[in-house]
């Protein structure tokens, strides 16, 4: 009986073993969820490779560009650029510089001022006509010269002022102001023996001039700590009857 019905089952076998080699192909065209992702993943990577080409076509700036900003960059960090009116000063001063005379010159280091700024020498003509004169108590003239003596001879020669013979005298004779407010030709006074007893005459800087009786006729500074400590107060001359009538 198997046997009568053995040629037909093998051809169905037969049959529906080829059917099953035929799909094969046919299941292949349609992904599998493995197959999807891979599918996915390389759709998704197909712009990045049209952003990688559209990136290679990008054209940059001229050399000449760049060079023009950081042209204006290194233009702007350097600064203002010298106006007429500097470069202007800038010559007068030379020009004054040039022009000085070895008085200013002198002065300009003694004072620790700029030489263009002494540009009236009365004061300083005065002075040095006896920078250098010997300290003498009483004295007067060129062999030998007190403070009070001093400032009582520059006063008159470049002021035509008539001050009082003492320092004590010149004191009263003169309004008080503040030592902030000194100017040149301001008299200045100290205690250095008793009362009002050291008198010089102002120049700028807080320096002044002065007979001094361990050096004669010289410059000191204000700030000198032996001064400073005997400093009583500042003057400046402008009664009426301290002038001299011509």
């Amino acid at each position: 009986m198997i046997k009568k019905f053995l040629p037909a089952l093998s051809l169905i076998f037969l049959l529906a073993s080829c059917a099953t080699l035929k799909q094969a192909p046919g299941r292949a065209s349609h992904p599998t969820p493995g197959n999807a992702v891979a599918e996915t993943y390389t759709a998704k990577k197909e712009p990045a490779k049209k952003d990688l080409r559209f990136l290679d076509d990008i054209s940059v700036a001229p050399e000449g560009t760049v060079t023009s900003n950081t042209s204006s960059r290194t233009s702007r960090n350097a600064g203002p650029s010298a106006s007429a009116s500097d470069i202007s000063l800038y010559m007068n001063r030379s020009s004054n510089v040039e022009k000085a005379s070895a008085l200013q010159f002198k002065y300009a280091v003694l004072l620790n001022t700029e030489v263009e700024d002494l540009d009236d020498t009365r004061l300083l003509e005065s002075v040095d006509e006896w920078y250098g004169t010997r300290y003498r108590m009483g004295g007067t003239g060129k062999t030998g010269i007190d403070c009070s003596a001093f400032v009582q001879a520059v006063c008159l020669s470049t002021y035509a002022l008539a001050l009082p013979r003492t320092a004590r005298e010149q004191y009263r004779n003169c309004e008080k102001i503040s030592s902030t407010e000194l100017k040149e030709g301001d008299l200045v006074f100290f205690n250095t023996t008793g009362g009002v007893s050291h008198v010089g005459i102002y120049l700028r800087n807080n320096k002044f001039a002065h007979a001094s009786s361990s050096q004669g006729v010289t410059v000191s500074d204000l700030f000198d700590p032996y001064y400073l400590k005997r400093f009583i107060g500042a003057g400046r001359v402008t009664k009426p009857e301290a002038k001299l009538a011509f």
